[in-house]
């Protein structure tokens, strides 16, 4: 079988080699193949491919001057530097393009924006207006032109004929144009500047809670900040967790202000572009394109190095990607924008350590240093803090954290339902069961609709043979909740069975067995339902396939050898 699935893979690889030599020209073949250079040129197109753009770097590199004889080079190339956020060199590359009389959109947007940022403005206008008007153009690629254009043009125009410029974006883009709208009006100082933000961010139908950020800056910048703290205070009730504001709180509080207000200035058109390529940028990582994400986010930390919020999404982008060790040199970066960035980053890191590098004891240790930096850490550290302990088994200290967190608030917290759960699990893997049983039956009081605290008072009460009705209508309620859940489908039928309602179990153990093929559990009990109804043969070959599963722990192999030879004896079960 392996060696089918190889025998077919390096046909694909072949095929599309064949396909890329056709594409060229006989004597743009002829220059790279005596050059002997084919295989980095198709080993980079594959590496970029799959979006290993510092592999694909590495073999396109060795092709200096073939743009000159193959156009689609100079793009996969362009594309491989700025996503390895080399757009220093890119930007050499891009003159080097124009010098030959090759250009492209993102040849041209490089350029552009060096432009910019250097302060040369009218060299920058030509190539936002080239952008505008000499390149066919994605509605993504006309919304960037569009955009950059129209910010270029506004140190020479007034107000209200820059707001009529803006109103032309593409109607398909209206909530950034909404948040345009809040930049132009902050940019001119407008008087009705602190309407357009309250209005951006009480938006019902969209989310802006972000750019509550952006309206506590403004406040600040103009010496506004009894107000920059109450809406600081509101946004932090609405959004406890938003590191930004989090980070924004404690800088007012050690008198930072230089800190609050130097990460974004709305008069600085730099920031508002880096602040559309971030939007750009967020909106692919949200639909998985962690690639293109990447690329965009490159011209945002360009433009403006100093906002957290662009690698704090760099970092997301690469962990997801599965590109660990650049997402923890990204989340080293972090640390270093504060204490809240800090804690975040170490909370990130530690969950790789252990998650993806089998480094147990190290990420224990990092949470831990991290958790004691805290000047005063607030409930959700704590709970988060105590999560991260139960989760990787320190009972003892995590119940101690979830204590506090629920000594810190009341039944009307959001957090409440979720600390006495979590307290609950702790205790109950400690084998105490009448303190775990109450703090879950606690949460489920405060929070009924918790389908996974359903499911794990209602299985934990199968087990020891006890509450088995009650346990059967939880379930059925959890499984309305979460309908499809492999645990909680698992959980109803070995009710049933434990009530020898054996068809009807075998039915749910049969679906969470093709919900979760893998789990031990799961196929365990769905032999046993098929033992049940005499189906004797289907039952060994479940149990059989248990034993060959390497997440069986010892106990449960034990207990299917003797199955295997006797059955379940369900008066002891």
């Amino acid at each position: 079988m392996n060696s089918f699935y190889s025998i077919k893979k390096t046909f694909i690889q072949t095929l599309y080699l064949l396909i890329i030599i056709n594409y060229f020209t006989t004597d743009s073949f002829a220059k790279i193949n005596e050059k002997k250079l084919i295989s980095n040129y198709f080993s980079g197109i594959v590496s970029s491919n799959n979006n290993n753009y510092d592999v694909s770097l590495n073999f396109l590199k060795k092709l200096e001057g073939f743009e000159l004889e193959h156009s689609k080079f100079a793009n996969i190339y362009m594309k491989s530097l700025i996503n390895n956020s080399k757009l220093n060199e890119a930007l050499k590359f891009a003159k080097r393009l124009e010098k030959n009389n090759i250009n492209s959109f993102e040849s041209d947007l490089i350029i552009a924006i060096h432009h910019f940022k250097n302060a040369k403005y009218d060299d920058a206008n030509n190539y936002f207006s080239k952008l505008l008007y000499d390149h066919k153009k994605s509605p993504l690629e006309k919304l960037i032109a569009e955009t950059l254009y129209f910010w270029s043009k506004v140190e020479l125009a007034n107000f209200e004929d820059s707001k009529t410029s803006f109103s032309n974006i593409d109607e398909r883009f209206k909530n950034i144009k909404k948040i345009q709208l809040a930049f132009l009006n902050c940019y001119y100082g407008k008087e009705n500047t602190d309407f357009i933000y309250n209005k951006l961010i009480n938006e019902t139908n969209v989310d802006f809670s972000r750019y509550n950020y952006f309206y506590i800056n403004y406040l600040y910048k103009n010496k506004n900040l009894n107000k920059a703290k109450i809406v600081l205070e509101k946004s932090l009730n609405q959004s406890p967790r938003n590191l930004l504001l989090n980070q924004t709180k404690l800088d007012i509080h050690n008198k930072r202000k230089n800190i609050v207000t130097n990460q974004f200035d709305c008069k600085n058109i730099k920031d508002i572009y880096a602040e559309l390529f971030y939007l750009i940028a967020n909106a692919f990582s949200t639909q998985s394109l962690y690639d293109l994400s990447n690329y965009y986010l490159s011209f945002a930390k360009y433009l403006n190095p100093n906002f957290p919020s662009f690698e704090i999404l760099l970092a997301e982008n690469f962990y997801m990607d599965d590109k660990i060790e650049k997402a923890l040199l990204s989340y080293k970066k972090i640390k270093d924008y504060g204490e809240i960035y800090d804690w975040h980053a170490s909370k990130q890191t530690a969950i790789i350590l252990i998650n993806k590098k089998n480094k147990l004891k190290k990420g224990i240790n990092i949470m831990s240093h991290s958790f004691k930096k805290l000047s005063n850490p607030n409930v959700y550290q704590i709970y988060d803090y105590a999560n991260f302990l139960k989760n990787n088994e320190e009972f003892k200290d995590s119940i101690k954290f979830y204590t506090e967190v629920l000594n810190s608030i009341d039944k009307r917290h959001q957090l409440y339902p979720k600390a006495t759960d979590g307290r609950g699990i702790a205790n109950e893997r400690l084998g105490n069961w009448k303190i775990a049983e109450k703090d879950f039956l606690q949460s489920l009081k405060v929070s009924p609709d918790q389908a996974y605290v359903i499911n794990y008072l209602a299985y934990s009460w199968i087990e020891k043979g006890i509450n088995i009705e009650k346990s059967l209508k939880m379930l059925k309620k959890a499984n309305e909740l979460k309908p499809n859940d492999g645990y909680i489908t698992d959980s109803l039928g070995w009710a049933l069975y434990k009530l020898k309602k054996f068809t009807e179990a075998k039915k749910y153990l049969q679906l969470a067995v093709k919900l979760m093929p893998s789990d031990p559990i799961v196929n365990d009990h769905y032999a046993d339902s098929l033992w049940m109804l005499n189906q004797n043969l289907q039952a060994r070959y479940h149990w059989e396939y248990v034993l060959s599963l390497k997440e069986t722990d010892e106990k449960l192999r034990i207990k299917i050898n003797d199955k295997l030879l006797f059955g379940p004896n369900f008066q002891t079960r």
